[in-house]
């Protein structure tokens, strides 16, 4: 029974753990698709010959949408590893390291 046991609690961490890596993906790819939405609208911005400050706002807007996907990369690719009563611990470690 035992031996059981431990196949079913092998096989709910691995089925958690494989819901945990699609969700992420999930969201990273929301991510993308928006800020490939973005780049999008500065074409579009170029064409329509708009206002260099308007377009230059938008790729401030970018770049800081660039710097979240690259945290949440890192953080959750770190977050995989790591016990789940110290993930807010090592987010808050990574998103130091990663602003210095």
């Amino acid at each position: 029974m035992l031996h059981v046991s431990c196949y079913v609690l092998y096989n709910s961490r691995l089925t958690l753990g494989l819901l945990y890596s699609i969700l992420v993906s999930s969201m990273i790819k929301q991510r993308v698709n928006r800020i490939i939405g973005q780049l999008l609208g500065i074409e579009r911005m170029v064409d329509e010959k708009r206002d260099c400050s308007d377009i230059l706002q938008q790729i401030s807007a970018i770049k800081k949408a660039i710097d979240s996907l690259s945290k949440e990369v890192v953080v959750s690719g770190v977050c995989r590893y790591i016990a789940k009563e110290n993930t807010k611990e090592v987010e808050k470690v990574l998103e130091r390291a990663i602003n210095i």
